[in-house]
């Protein structure tokens, strides 16, 4: 099987030989300037002097067939849900969570997502956070 080649992506109606990016199949244009992605980076300062006021977590999300865009209508009616993405292929829906605690993300995805008519099952994954070694 032949190594497929590396992919070189230049800007939409670029002048020739003006590369913009190399390697990177997967960039998005809209009005010939590169997106930006929606999510913000997945780890996260402090906010107030040093104190973590929330918890992130990305929630994936296997639907019934035919039923994402119900299962998309019930999670937009949940406060503690930042963003709802349907995907292709399996997860069906990823969304963002912040909540205040654990516990309260235990109560988000049991008590809430999982009531959902047309939810299947649902991968959680919390997001940590890195602290920064200042000892040399």
């Amino acid at each position: 099987m032949k190594r497929p080649k590396s992919a070189v992506v230049t800007r939409p109606n670029s002048s020739a030989g003006a590369l913009a990016l190399t390697e990177a199949p997967s960039i998005r244009y809209v009005d010939k300037d590169p997106t930006i992605p929606a999510v913000p980076c997945t780890i996260h300062a402090p906010v107030d002097g040093g104190r973590i006021m929330s918890d992130r977590a990305y929630v994936l999300i296997n639907v019934q067939p035919g039923r994402t865009g119900d299962v998309v209508r019930a999670l937009s009616g949940i406060k503690q849900i930042k963003t709802i993405d349907p995907c292709w292929g399996k997860p069906d829906i990823i969304v963002v969570v912040e909540v205040s605690d654990q516990d309260a993300l235990t109560q988000l995805v049991l008590s809430r997502i999982h009531e959902i008519d047309g939810v299947q099952q649902t991968d959680t994954h919390l997001v940590y956070r890195l602290k920064a070694d200042t000892a040399k």
